[in-house]
C-alpha cells in the first residue's frame, strides 16, 4: 500500500464558524448515543429493587439497546442516503426523545426492555447520519481529521461519562431520570440542527435490503441469547443450539452480501488483513470499557457501599484518561507507527483487567480506580487509531462503507461487553453463591439472580441470616467480577498481539503528519 499525499487545502475549503457550531450540535447526538450505552450501569441496583427483574432480564435491559442499534446502523445509513441525512437525523431525534419518556416511566422489566429496544431503533437513525454529515461539512483534510478525532473521542468519553451522569442523577432523583435527561438535550438539538446543519443525500443510494437487516439482527440475537442462556443456567444443549443457529444465520448473511449487486455490508473489505484486525481491535476496545463498567458500578455501590454519586466520582479519573488519550492519539501517531501504538493501547486495557482481577470483597476503591484508568487510556488510544487504520487501509471510494463497519463495531463491542463479560459474571455469581440455611427455596432462587436482589432480601430477613447472605453474595459477585476480568484481559491481549503481527508488515499504515496550509 502506498501512502496518499496530504492535500494542500484551499482557503475556501476551510470550515466556517457556522460549520463548527453545526458540528457541536452533531456531537450532542453522539454523546447521547454513547452515554445511553453505559448510563444504566449505576442504575442497575435501583432498577433491581423497583422492577425486580431476573438476572437474564437485567442483562437484556442493558444489551437490547446496542443489539438493535448495531443491527440497524447500516440499513439506516442507506435510508439516510435516500431521504436525506439531516431529515433522518431530525426524525430520529424526535423518536429518541419520545421513547426516553416511555423508558423513564416503565412499570416492569418487560416494558423497560421494549423501551430500550426502541431507543436502539431511533439511535440507529442518528449515528450513521452524524459521520456522513461530518464528511460533507469538512472539506479541509486537516480539519476533517480533527473533527473525526473529536467524534471518536466523543464516543469513548460518552461511554465513560454515562455512569457519572447516572450517579449524579440517582443521587437526586429516581432511576427513570437517567432517561429523562435525554429530553432537554434532544430539545436543544432540534432547535440548533435546522439552523446549522446542511442537508445531503447520496445521488446514487444503495438499495434498501430489509432481508439482510433482518438476518443480521436475528443472528446477533440468537448468539447473544445463547450466551445468556448459559449464564442463566438453562439447558446447555438449547444454549448451544441457539448459538449455532446464530452462527449459521451469520454465514448466510455473509453469503447474501457476496451474491447481491449492492450489498448492505461490503464484506469483501475484510479480505484486507489490516482492515480486519483494526475492526476487531475497535470492537474489543468498547467491549473492554462497557464490560468493566457493568460490574465496577455495581461493585462500588453494592459491595463497597458507596452512594451512586459517591461511586461515580471514582470513575472521573478514568473518564479524563479516556478523553485525553483519544485527543493525543493523533499527535502520538505523527511520531510513532500504528503497529506500536494500537497494540500498546490494547495491552494497556489488558493491564487494567489484570488489576481488576485482584478484587476482593473488601478491596480498596483505589484498586478499581487504577484498573479503570488503565482501561480508559487503552480504549481512548486504540479506538482513535483503529479508526484511522480502518480508513487508511481501504480505497478512498470505500471510505463510506468502511466507516459504517467501524460504527457497527462500536455497538457490537458495547453489546459483547455485557453479553460476554456480564454473562460470565452472572454465571459465576449464581454457581458460587452459598444460600444460608434458614432461607426458603424461593428466596434463595431470587438471591441467586442478582447481587441487588440478594442485598434486598438480606434486609428483609432476620439479621444474622441476612448478614450472612449479604456477605456470601458480595463474595460471589467479586469472584464473578474477577473471572470476567481474566477473560477480558485474555481477549484484549490476543487482539493486541494480532494487531501487532499484521501491522508490522504494513509499515505504510500510519497517520500523516499535520501540515499547515
Amino acid at each position: 500500500m502506498t501512502r496518499e499525499l496530504v492535500e494542500q487545502p484551499l482557503v475556501s475549503d476551510r470550515a466556517s464558524a457556522k460549520t463548527w457550531l453545526g458540528f457541536a450540535a452533531l456531537m450532542l447526538t453522539v454523546l447521547l448515543i454513547s452515554i445511553d450505552n453505559t448510563v444504566l450501569s449505576f442504575a442497575l441496583p435501583d432498577i433491581s429493587k423497583a422492577l425486580n427483574p431476573s438476572g437474564t432480564q437485567l442483562l437484556w435491559i442493558v444489551d437490547i439497546y446496542p443489539l438493535i442499534l448495531a443491527g440497524l446502523l447500516i440499513t439506516m445509513g442507506t435510508v439516510g442516503d435516500r431521504v436525506g441525512r439531516k431529515k433522518l437525523l431530525l426524525i430520529g431525534a424526535i423518536g429518541f426523545g419520545a421513547v426516553s419518556v416511555f423508558a423513564a416511566f416503565a412499570a416492569s422489566a418487560e416494558q423497560l426492555i421494549v423501551a430500550r429496544a426502541l431507543l436502539g431503533l431511533f439511535g440507529a437513525t442518528l449515528m450513521p447520519s452524524t459521520l456522513a454529515l461530518l464528511r460533507n461539512m469538512f472539506q479541509d483534510p486537516i480539519q476533517r481529521r480533527l473533527a473525526v478525532a473529536i467524534w471518536a473521542a466523543g464516543f469513548s468519553a460518552g461511554a465513560a461519562l454515562g455512569p457519572i451522569v447516572g450517579g449524579w442523577l440517582l443521587e437526586h432523583f429516581w432511576w427513570g431520570s437517567i432517561f429523562l435527561i435525554n429530553v432537554p438535550v434532544i430539545a436543544l438539538f432540534l432547535v440548533l440542527a435546522p439552523l446549522l446543519l446542511p442537508e445531503s443525500k447520496d445521488p446514487s443510494p444503495g438499495k434498501l435490503d430489509l432481508i439482510s437487516a433482518a438476518i443480521s439482527i436475528g443472528a446477533m440475537f440468537l448468539i447473544v441469547f445463547g450466551i445468556k442462556s448459559v449464564a442463566a443456567g438453562d439447558n446447555l444443549l438449547i444454549a448451544i443450539g441457539l448459538f449455532a443457529a446464530g452462527v449459521i444465520l451469520s454465514w448466510n448473511f455473509v453469503r447474501r452480501q457476496l451474491r447481491i449487486p449492492n450489498p448492505m455490508l461490503d464484506v469483501r473489505l475484510f479480505v484486507n488483513r489490516v482492515f480486519s484486525v483494526s475492526v476487531v481491535a475497535n470492537l474489543l476496545s468498547l467491549m473492554a470499557l462497557t464490560g468493566m463498567l457493568y460490574y465496577i458500578s455495581q461493585y462500588l455501590q453494592l459491595v463497597l457501599g458507596y452512594s451512586p454519586m459517591g461511586a461515580s466520582m471514582y470513575l472521573i479519573p478514568g473518564l479524563v484518561a479516556t478523553i485525553l488519550a483519544g485527543l493525543i492519539a493523533v499527535k502520538l501517531a505523527n511520531r510513532f507507527p500504528l503497529r506500536a501504538l494500537i497494540p500498546l493501547g490494547l495491552l494497556m486495557s489488558a493491564g487494567g483487567f489484570v488489576v481488576g482481577a485482584q478484587l476482593q470483597a473488601g478491596s480498596s476503591v483505589w484498586l478499581l480506580v487504577v484498573a479503570f484508568v488503565l482501561v480508559g487510556m487503552g480504549v481512548g488510544l486504540a479506538e482513535t487509531l483503529t479508526n484511522d487504520a480502518i480508513l487508511s487501509s481501504v480505497p478512498p471510494h470505500k471510505a463510506g462503507a468502511a466507516s459504517g463497519i467501524s460504527e457497527t463495531a462500536y455497538e457490537v463491542g458495547a453489546l459483547l461487553g455485557t453479553a460476554v463479560l456480564g454473562s460470565i459474571l452472572t454465571a459465576v455469581y449464581r454457581y458460587t453463591l452459598h444460600v444460608p440455611v434458614g432461607i426458603n427455596k424461593e428466596l434463595g432462587l431470587q438471591a441467586q439472580e442478582t447481587l441487588g436482589a440478594a442485598i434486598q432480601i438480606s434486609e428483609r430477613i432476620p439479621a444474622i441470616v441476612g448478614e450472612e447472605l449479604a456477605s456470601n453474595a458480595r463474595e460471589a459477585f467479586t469472584l464473578g467480577a474477577d473471572a470476567a476480568s481474566i477473560v477480558g484481559a485474555i481477549a484484549v491481549t490476543i487482539a493486541g498481539i494480532l494487531v501487532f503481527m499484521v501491522l508490522r508488515r504494513q509499515r505504510s499504515v500510519v497517520l500523516e503528519p499535520e501540515r499547515e496550509p
